[in-house]
């Protein structure tokens, strides 16, 4: 196990310490920071590491159980990093806009997606060919709007165990919805974010590439931990 000295110090060097100006703080963020430098609030990683565990937990218990989880992520930093742990852990994700209901009225947006797949697997089979050219060109305008929306949803087919969001700020839709929906939160948040939001909050850096790729690494691999327990508990049945 890493010791604690040395994950601070790894966290240190990622950046994830640094938050926004004073001004822009959160009152609800206070004892979770250690000081001011050159007017930019930093986190006490201490106090991060903590929180991060805890997060940990909840993931790896996720794991344990192969639940599904959605990962969150709209920021122009985050969009590769979120695609890329969804990926390698086959999960849900949504990189462009969060589309209203996708949570509080789920049906509607899983007809979307049944919706999308029909016309893709249409045109595949060449069955559009009835259709005039400019019909299918407005089909294939359809497709491509809803496959950058929903294509990160194709494979959830109900609502997920929890979501796992990058700036719960900015993701302030997708944080409402999984509260009404009584969907638990894991959420790496920055000094002008409202702790409260999530089940899970990790106060830390959601700006930088570094920092994000981090905690998320750290998140996804006790998810990772937990699949792996998961998956030898099954092979010994």
């Amino acid at each position: 196990m890493q010791k604690t000295d040395d994950k601070i110090e790894e966290m240190f060097k990622a950046g994830i310490h640094f938050g926004y100006s004073r001004s822009s703080r959160h009152p609800q963020m206070k004892d979770f920071l250690f000081g001011l430098k050159n007017n930019v609030e930093i986190f006490d990683l201490e106090k991060t590491n903590e929180m991060l565990e805890k997060a940990k937990e909840f993931m790896f218990a996720l794991g344990k159980e192969k639940k599904q989880f959605a990962l969150v992520g709209t920021k122009t930093e985050t969009k590769g990093i979120v695609e890329r742990f969804a990926k390698e852990t086959n999960m849900p994700y949504v990189i462009e806009r969060w589309l209203g209901g996708t949570l509080t009225n789920f049906k509607a947006i899983r007809d979307r997606i049944n919706h999308m797949k029909d016309l893709e697997q249409k045109k595949a089979a060449k069955e559009l060919g009835k259709y005039t050219k400019k019909e299918q060109l407005e089909i294939d305008k359809e497709i491509a709007r809803l496959r950058n929306y929903l294509g990160g949803l194709v494979d959830m087919d109900s609502l997920p165990a929890a979501i796992l969001v990058i700036d719960s700020k900015k993701e302030r839709n997708a944080v409402k919805e999984a509260s009404d929906t009584k969907v638990p939160v894991v959420a790496i948040m920055n000094t002008d974010c409202d702790p409260k939001t999530a089940n899970y909050p990790i106060p830390a850096n959601d700006n930088s590439r570094t920092s994000i790729e981090f905690l998320l690494g750290e998140l996804i691999g006790a998810y990772k931990e937990g699949m792996k327990e998961f998956k030898e508990k099954e092979a010994e049945k």
